[in-house]
């Protein structure tokens, strides 16, 4: 049975990702500090969920709960992240802990370099003494920046970023980069499109979208709707990284001519994916699908564009889809009326 280490397990696509590997045999130990970035009782649900006593939780103690362990960890705290490695011996890493949020990275900049950045080098520095068979990192589509050569292809420039977390997102690449021509340790970044689905950040949209709709309230629409995302339905994005998570990247790919270097690919064990649905969406069709799918008319106040935001999103994914044989299938319409029904039902209860 391989173990695996996912960062930021009490998070969205950590959550979903734990769940997956625990139902194809993989050992799954889950570290996150439950920082109040938003309503960490969204958080204690999922742990919950996942057969957690959270009123157990205590920092630097380690939770069982069958084949799934917890432990609320700071990514910055290096000893104790170091002394987990020591003591679990992971085959695998999943890194997808980081301080969340393109707007709020204008607001509080600091915290993205400690989590994003210092804290991903803490992950780095431990993989390098206590070796792993592949570590797979979060990156976003955010880090294509002012780029409009859509769709947006691993090879785009990323040279021109909007935000702090865009920018801390792209020194992971590179961070990444340079461990796996140091220490050979296998790397693949995934720059996620934006992903939906139950138990979802309540600063997304289509939470705040929901959740105002339930209320009878007005909500915000930017770029007085003219906008688009690659939205893609949390299963089949955690379904992509189970399948990735065993595909470690070999040294001296072929595919690579460092007297034309490309972003994506080395002649070290290094590569990022867009992992994404290859299929944008109006954000007014969008807000259709939550309409139809709680029957009742949503109240718009448009908006003009908010600083730091992009007016569209669109994933050219076909590296990834050919690396590990899987095509997103969930359709807009499924995956916002699973989401609106773990909604209702987390109200109810």
């Amino acid at each position: 049975m391989k173990k695996v280490l996912v960062t930021g397990m009490a998070g969205f696509i950590g959550f979903h990702l734990a769940k997956l590997l625990l139902k194809n045999n993989y050992e799954v130990v889950g570290l996150d500090n439950i920082n109040d970035y938003y309503d960490p009782n969204l958080k204690f649900a999922r742990l919950e969920n996942l057969g957690f006593d959270t009123s157990k939780i205590e920092y630097n103690k380690l939770l069982k709960a069958g084949k799934c362990s917890f432990i609320k960890l700071d990514l910055t705290d290096l000893d104790t992240i170091k002394a987990l490695f020591e003591k679990e011996q992971f085959d695998y890493v999943v890194n997808l802990a980081a301080q969340a949020g393109v707007r709020y990275s204008l607001e509080n900049p600091h915290s993205y370099v400690d989590s994003n950045i210092t804290g991903f080098l803490n992950i780095l520095e431990s993989c390098r003494a206590y070796p792993v068979e592949h570590l797979v990192f979060a990156s976003s589509s955010s880090v294509y920046g002012l780029s409009e050569e859509v769709p947006f292809h691993e090879d785009n420039s990323t040279d021109h970023p909007l935000a702090m977390y865009a920018a801390s997102k792209k020194a992971n690449e590179m961070m990444a980069h340079s461990y796996a021509n140091l220490y050979n340790i296998p790397s693949t970044g995934l720059r996620f499109f934006t992903v939906y689905g139950p138990y979802g950040r309540p600063d997304m949209a289509l939470h705040i979208f929901t959740k105002a709709m339930v209320e009878d309230r007005e909500f915000e629409v930017f770029n007085n709707g003219d906008m688009s995302r690659d939205f893609t339905y949390v299963a089949d994005i955690v379904e992509s990284i189970k399948r990735l998570i065993p595909l470690a990247p070999k040294e001296n790919n072929p595919e690579f001519d460092p007297k034309k270097p490309t972003p994506s690919k080395s002649t070290k064990a290094y590569q990022i994916f867009n992992i994404g649905n290859n299929s944008p969406v109006a954000l007014m069709d969008f807000v259709l699908q939550i309409e139809k799918a709680l029957g009742k008319k949503g109240k718009i106040k448009f908006k003009p564009m908010q600083l730091g935001d992009v007016q569209s999103t669109y994933a050219n994914v076909e590296s990834l889809f050919d690396y590990i044989g899987f095509k997103p299938e969930t359709k807009l319409e499924d995956g916002v009326k699973e989401f609106v029904n773990q909604y209702l039902e987390s109200i109810k209860k």
